[in-house]
């Protein structure tokens, strides 16, 4: 089923910030990279509270200890407190990275121009899982349960709810034109934060009501790696 995005909730317009890559959210504060620098901003004031010196030039995540960065073609851990980088692993598939969720035990990496979303083991980097999408991705996030993107292009952004076994679209939002989504991550509030992907700027919206799903944990035991592999 597909509709339209709600507009957005609210917009925080980040000072002398060019563009928002990665979104993550810690349950207090929205993390985003911003390319030279990974930032935490208080979503109760608009604020930005801390902003270490890391190369961020893609998705974000937070695993409820550490924060993940992809930078390049590596994956950093970061100690959120001090910035130190405690640990880096290779990113599949080299460069190119977008969005990057933590959910299920895995990581979450969604891969622009070759339109796939890869499941990594977070301690060793070793891929689990490929799904394959028909537009480019960009914002990878977990909802109640389900896997969600965005998917980013001339054509403007959506808002895909995807079957995290085979990548199959269960539900689509369209997002408003003109409006072109990086990072996407869920508050566990029935809300999405969102990253511009021209402009310094972070959206709060609704979950998309036709597009939500009943709430469960999906089952990923006894999968295949990739499902085009048969």
């Amino acid at each position: 089923m597909s509709q339209d995005c709600t507009e957005a909730l609210r917009i925080y317009r980040l000072e002398d910030i060019d563009v928002v890559h990665g979104v993550t959210f810690d349950g207090n504060r929205v993390w985003f990279a911003s390319g030279s620098h990974l930032n935490a901003l208080d979503p109760g004031t608009g604020h930005i509270q801390v902003s270490h010196a890391v190369p961020a030039n893609a998705g974000t995540a937070f695993d409820g200890t550490h924060i993940y960065q992809l930078s390049g073609p590596e994956i950093l851990k970061i100690e959120p407190v001090s910035g130190e980088v405690v640990a880096r692993l290779h990113a599949p598939a080299g460069a190119g990275h977008s969005g990057m969720a933590w959910a299920e035990g895995s990581l979450w990496i969604g891969h622009y121009a070759e339109r796939r979303i890869y499941e990594v083991d977070p301690a060793s980097g070793e891929v689990r899982r490929i799904l394959s999408s028909d537009r480019c991705v960009t914002g990878v996030s977990w909802a109640m349960g389900e896997l969600w993107h965005a998917t980013g292009g001339p054509e403007g952004s959506d808002l895909r709810r995807i079957d995290p076994r085979s990548g199959a679209i269960l539900g689509k939002a369209i997002a408003p034109a003109g409006t072109h989504i990086s990072g996407i991550e869920f508050d566990g509030k029935g809300q999405f934060y969102f990253g511009f992907a021209d402009k310094g700027a972070i959206g709060l919206m609704a979950v998309p009501a036709d597009a939500a799903p009943a709430r469960h944990t999906a089952d990923l035991s006894e999968l295949p790696l990739d499902p085009d592999a048969t």
